[in-house]
């Protein structure tokens, strides 16, 4: 293979970008790394077991970007990278594994070069493996090889170890075509269905989706999916009719970006959540069913087409606050692993301690991304623009994003309380939300980290996964009475979010990926963690889920699953739910799974035609089985009653545009707007502390009136008389009694009402007023 340098003499004034880009006349090459004193690309014909059979001396532009052009290059070539600096300065007689030149593990700002561990691109759109991969621990070794400092590994001082034939590399991909086609829905349409990629189409029942769904209406498009695609974007791209025909608008993915995961779930070195970022440009490898190189870049953007084919939305969960690379290793701040930003520029990319030790506080994972410098905030900008435009993707969301709202350098590195300050005017939280407008692209925080809790603080533009949102529902559907935070939830949350553009900055939750999900919250009062596998076991989650266990009543948590579904999706906001919650997926009480790479983990669309959806096995292979928490609903054999109710109100917060407002209202009656006004059941003012509630959702074109009642008896409520010309009709009614006819009835189907009725406890009644001219009336 013959590789030459092209225009060697250009190269210190390029300004080619970042990453490796391939033209028709060659392979630019540009990393930062404006403190290191040389940066040598070098060329691999396998991704691990070979040695380098090319390199070349990039040249440093007065931009800090090392740069190089090559000739001859493939696509699907490997490259990696080493640098030096002044800690480790390149002499003559350096080779890989020797200590030549060698003066302490980092400079006076914090840096770790170190020439023996080979780096891959930060910029790579590709990335051959990750550092826990079982290839690794084949050849005898793992992630330790990866380490600095002077303590022994294999015999040899750790910084030592040459990584070049170990670490991961990038993979040089074809330039994009341009994105044919967005839904581009307005942001208060949204209705978001949060899933991991092998959560949705990784257990074996999608192989027969159509047949598990020939008797639900609105699911005749669905197909099944062969298992070379289970578990793959694919896989997942597949899926899209079902949710669709489900009622939502919007999928939106836990992380994607390139992770450190093994390939066979080995102890320790699993994590199927994704929330460890070894690289923001890289597709995760491992849920492609193509593994050529650029086949897990191809088959992403087939997914999120198909996605788009059918007018759904792509968000993805990305997580630029830490990443996978770790900090300090027992202590010692001469040990690091890194394997790419770390070791092109410490001091560049993450927060340290006077001392130069990473910290970690706002995150908890090792390190955190320092966003006073400006490689830090380019990095994050480039990412963006690179999935929205290159990628397809519609929307964002953020996980701890106050870490991307502080300032590291406008503080002393241990002046830990002014280190912990938010600025809402931060330039990258701003130009990110002036960015996302001018492409109509969606960007969400997850507005809290362990520093500061800043759910409304964020710069307009943003919207903001609404944490007191889940907290003031958990509660009070659980009947704790904070009414007051209750119904100021169901508004919109008017104090934190009238300043944003509307109420659908606002994205409201009853549960998360992290957490209890939906059919556990109404069925454990702790968390159930340590199991063993496939549902455990799992460390940490929260202690604190404001769940209730319904009094061990199967019926019980049957009604308040419907109850949460209707709250939920006739709140002002945008509404999330987690995948499988439509069916009653359990996770049997475990609130923190995110290691397992487990089928229990997965939908099991077994779930969808059964009346007893907790009973079914979990799969070919697996003596135990789920938790049966919610017995046997009162409908045919074949018919999931929960279901059946998710995907009307889903369907019906789709058809009706006053379940759907950008503005509030302005808590008058009749005055052309759209008002939610609440009332005792009798009719009089609510007061905090009651159980009992009601709300009517007034428009001009219809009106719904929610009887609310989570005493533990049956309370009577009064409805106002309709409109001149208008009449009530029975539209929900979440009560036992109404189970085996789906506790819905279609608009202008259910029986004409007047005057109010008894809600059963637990329960939650909703009426419709519409024109008498109505079909049936």
């Amino acid at each position: 293979m013959n590789i030459v340098p092209l225009d060697s003499e250009r190269w210190a004034e390029a300004d080619w970008p970042l990453g490796a880009h391939p033209h028709h006349d060659g392979v630019t090459f540009a990393v930062l790394a404006p403190d290191a004193t040389r940066v040598l690309l070098e060329l691999y014909e396998e991704a691990r077991g070979v040695d380098a059979y090319a390199s070349f001396d990039l040249v440093v532009g007065e931009d800090g970007v090392w740069r190089g052009k090559l000739q001859g290059l493939q696509l699907g070539s490997n490259y990696g990278f080493r640098a030096w600096g002044a800690n480790w300065p390149s002499v003559r007689g350096w080779k890989p594994g020797s200590k030549r030149g060698f003066k302490s593990d980092l400079d006076e700002k914090g840096n770790r070069f170190n020439p023996n561990k080979l780096l891959f691109d930060p910029y790579a759109r590709e990335i051959t493996h990750s550092v826990y991969s079982d290839a690794i621990h084949d050849m005898g070794f793992d992630d330790g090889v990866f380490g600095t400092g002077g303590d022994e590994y294999h015999g040899a001082e750790r910084r030592l170890f040459d990584t070049g034939r170990i670490a991961p590399k990038g993979v040089i991909v074809a330039e994009p075509p341009p994105v044919q086609h967005r839904p581009k829905l307005p942001q208060e349409d949204a209705q978001i269905y949060e899933v991991q990629v092998e959560q949705l189409s990784g257990h074996e029942s999608v192989s027969r989706l159509s047949e598990l769904l020939k008797d639900e209406p609105g699911f005749e498009d669905v197909v099944d999916v062969p298992d070379e695609f289970r578990g793959t974007y694919k896989g997942a791209g597949m899926m899209a009719p079902y949710l669709k025909a489900l009622g939502f608008t919007t999928v939106e993915f836990l992380p994607i970006h390139e992770t450190n995961h093994s390939e066979s779930a080995r102890e320790g070195k699993s994590n199927s959540w994704g929330y460890m970022t070894l690289g923001y440009f890289a597709p995760n490898r491992r849920f492609s069913s193509d593994q050529s190189p650029g086949g897990p870049t191809r088959e992403f953007r087939e997914m999120a087409d198909a996605f788009h084919e059918h007018g759904l939305e792509v968000y993805l969960d990305v997580v630029y606050n830490h990443t996978a690379e770790g900090g300090n290793w027992a202590g010692d701040v001469n040990t690091t692993g890194f394997t790419s930003l770390g070791g092109f520029g410490t001091a560049q990319y993450y927060s340290m301690t006077s001392d130069f030790r990473i910290i970690d506080g706002a995150t908890g994972t090792s390190n955190q991304l320092n966003f006073s410098s400006d490689a830090a905030i380019k990095l994050v900008k480039d990412s963006l623009e690179y999935w929205a435009d290159d990628m397809h993707v519609d929307g964002f969301r953020f996980d701890l994003a106050p870490v991307l709202g502080r300032k590291p350098a406008e503080a002393e590195p241990d002046d830990w309380q002014a280190q912990k300050r938010f600025f809402t005017d931060h330039p990258l939280l701003v130009e990110i939300a002036e960015w996302a407008d001018k492409h109509d692209v969606e960007v969400i925080a997850e507005a809290w980290d362990l520093w500061g809790y800043e759910v409304g603080n964020f710069p307009r533009g943003w919207g903001e996964w609404n944490g007191r949102y889940r907290d003031a529902i958990r509660r009070f559907t659980k009947g704790d009475g904070n009414t007051v935070e209750f119904l100021e939830m169901m508004n919109g949350d008017y104090h934190h979010f009238q300043d944003n553009e509307g109420a659908q900055k606002s994205i409201n939750f009853v549960v998360a990926h992290d957490g209890f999900n939906l059919a556990d919250l109404v069925s454990y009062n702790e968390k159930q963690n340590h199991q063993e596998f496939p549902f455990g076991p799992s460390d940490g989650g929260s202690d604190n889920n404001l769940s209730w266990d319904s009094g061990g009543s199967h019926a019980v948590r049957r009604q308040r699953l419907r109850n949460l579904w209707v709250v939920l999706f006739f709140s002002r906001g945008v509404p999330m739910v987690v995948a499988g919650d439509e069916f009653g997926r359990t996770q049997n009480g475990n609130n923190n799974p995110w290691a397992l790479d487990s089928p229990a983990m997965r939908n099991n669309y077994e779930m969808i035609s059964t009346n007893a959806p907790q009973t079914v096995q979990l799969g070919h292979g697996y003596d135990v089985g789920y938790h049966d928490n919610l017995g046997v609903f009162q409908t045919d054999d074949h018919i999931n009653g929960l279901f059946r109710f998710a995907t009307f109100v889903a369907h019906l917060r789709q058809r009706h545009q006053s379940l759907r407002q950008r503005s509030w209202g302005d808590l008058e009656l009749d005055s052309g707007d759209v008002t939610y006004y609440w009332r005792s059941p009798m009719g009089g003012s609510p007061e905090e502390g009651m159980r009992s509630l009601a709300l009517e959702i007034d428009s001009p074109e219809e009106n719904f009136y929610l009887m609310i009642n989570m005493s533990n008896h049956t309370v009577d409520f009064t409805v106002p008389e309709a409109r001149e010309g208008c009449q009530w009709r029975k539209l929900i009614d979440t009560s036992l009694q109404y189970e085996p006819g789906w506790n819905y009835w279609p608009e202008g189907s259910g029986d004409v009402v007047v005057a109010g009725q008894a809600a059963a406890a637990w329960s939650i009644v909703v009426w419709h007023m519409t024109p008498r001219s109505d079909v049936g009336a």
